[in-house]
This record gives structure tokens, sequence and C-alpha cells, in this order.
């Protein structure tokens, strides 16, 4: 069981629920349904995530990603301590779990308010997520040995993550909604790129074509300044001008940190010193979506 608790990676789950609390947070004033909602696109979220994080350990296995040269925790299949054929299993499983949670969701979502057009574009999404937890790294030519990754954790962690989820609470869509969702976006992906960051010399000679190994180490570093820059005007933007209580503004207190952050990725040159970065940003950015979501419910 420990070595299932391992694969599943729970650390990275308040990262992956940043999404759900702010696009309920900015909707949190209007949905009589609150609560059912926001307590199955928790679930579905972490089910998702769950999933990707298991398919993740199985395809970089089994592309060749996951050895002895790779930094940070190990991965299950790769050691030896989950097999491949139970790794595929519990894919499937994952898989099919998050599909029920999925529909469930859609079903109270929709229930009585609307045809069948909305709840089918919202199925035809949560297929595509599921997809997009199992392509990352398994399965033939994954998006994330192509330099992807960080276009779909942008659209699926916070474009499609937070007004998705406005929209199921609401039932319709406000564009200033694409402002935090973009903060979270860049922030989820500014994740990605420090663990793209962290492992890219192994990354590179197995053959998994990151933006960073595109890039290069150095050139990465200033494309990660430029996600948490984007995150942050993002953010500012939507306090300023849309913002519905003023206690939103504590979600600023996370910014000395990121810029605390910023020097330290550009005076590193040794990526196994980013390590300890990662756990820092993605709990920051969950607290900023957090703040969000407690200031909203106040």
């Amino acid at each position: 069981m420990k070595h299932w608790i391992e694969a599943m990676r729970l650390r990275t789950l308040p990262l992956s629920l940043s999404s759900v609390l702010v696009g309920s947070a900015l909707v949190a004033d209007r949905d009589k349904g609150f609560f059912p909602i926001l307590g199955l696109a928790v679930l579905t979220t972490i089910l998702l995530q769950i999933l990707s994080n298991l398919a993740n350990d199985y395809g970089d296995s089994q592309n060749g990603a996951d050895n002895e040269g790779r930094v940070g925790p190990r991965r299950a299949v790769q050691a030896g301590l989950i097999t491949k054929k139970e790794m595929r299993n519990a894919i499937i499983l994952n898989a099919v779990l998050a599909l029920v949670s999925g529909l469930l969701l859609v079903y109270v979502a929709f229930n009585g308010r609307s045809g069948m057009a909305l709840p089918l574009l919202f199925i035809v999404l949560g297929l595509g997520a599921i997809a997009a937890a199992i392509k990352y790294t398994a399965g033939k030519n994954p998006y994330g040995y192509r330099g992807m990754g960080d276009l779909f954790v942008l659209l699926f962690f916070g474009l499609i993550g937070v007004a998705g989820t406005y929209f199921l609470h609401a039932g319709d869509i406000s564009w200033d909604v694409f402002l935090p969702a973009t903060t979270i976006g860049c922030l989820s992906t500014a994740v990605l790129n420090l663990n793209n960051l962290r492992d890219h010399v192994n990354d590179e000679a197995s053959g998994k074509r990151t933006l960073v190994v595109m890039m290069g180490f150095e050139r990465a570093k200033i494309y990660h300044t430029l996600l948490f820059t984007g995150g942050w005007l993002s953010l500012l933007s939507y306090l300023i001008f849309f913002s519905h209580t003023p206690w939103m503004w504590i979600s600023m207190a996370a910014l000395p940190l990121h810029l605390v952050h910023l020097k330290k990725v550009f005076s590193t040159q040794d990526p196994q010193q980013l390590d300890p970065e990662l756990k820092k940003i993605a709990l920051s950015t969950f607290g900023i979506s957090l703040l969000l979501f407690v200031a909203a419910m106040l």
C-alpha cells in the first residue's frame, strides 16, 4: 500500500485543486448548489491528478526518462516496486473512476438547467482531460516528450480548470474570470518548468524534449520569470478592476516568496538545488487559491 501511495504522489494534489478553488471562489455568492458541485469537482480533480501521476510513472519508465540519472523522488515502476501490468490496471481503474465522478459532476451541475449541448461539451472536456492525463508521458508519441506539456498545464490547470469550474457553478461565463485563470495556469506551468529545469540533463540524455531542453537552461530561466510576471499581472488586474471583496487582496502575500524564488533560480547553476523550490511554488500557488476562496466565502 505504501508503494501505491508513493506512486500517487499525493503532494501534487494541492496544486491540482487550485483551479477548482479559484473557479468556485469567483461564483461563491451566486450558486445555491455550491457545495455539491464543489465536492464533486474536488473529487474529479483529485482522481485526474492521481491518474496523471500513475500514467507519468508508467510512461517515463516505458520511454526511458526514469533511470539512475533522474533527480527527485523515486518512481515505482522504474524501481521495481510495482509491475508495469499492475500500473496499467491501476491507470484503467482510475480513468474509469474519474469518468464516473465527472459524469456525476455534470449531472448535478446541469440537471434541469439546460439542454444536452452544454453537458455534452463538458463530457467531451472531461474525456479530453483523461486523455491528456494519460498521454503526457504514456503511450506512443507522448506530448510531454515534444515540449507540449506546458501548454496542456496552462489550459487544464488554468484556463479550462478555472473557467470550467465557474461555468459548472454559474451556468454562464464572465470574461474577467480568465484573469485569475491565467494566474493559476501560469503559476502551475511554472511548477512544471521548474521540474523540467531540475531534470533537463537527464531529460535531454533520454530523448525527452521538454521546453527547457529546447530552449536551454539559461533561457528557460527567463521563460520562468515571464510565467510569474504574467501570472501576477493577471491577478493584480483582477483585484483592481473586478474583485468583489477587499479580502481577496490578501492573496498578494505570496508575492515576496515568489520574488525570492526567482532570485534563487537565477543564481543557481546546479539543477539539483532547485528540487526544494518545487514544493514552495506548488504550495504557495495552492495558498493563493485558498486565500481567494476563503476571502470569497467570508
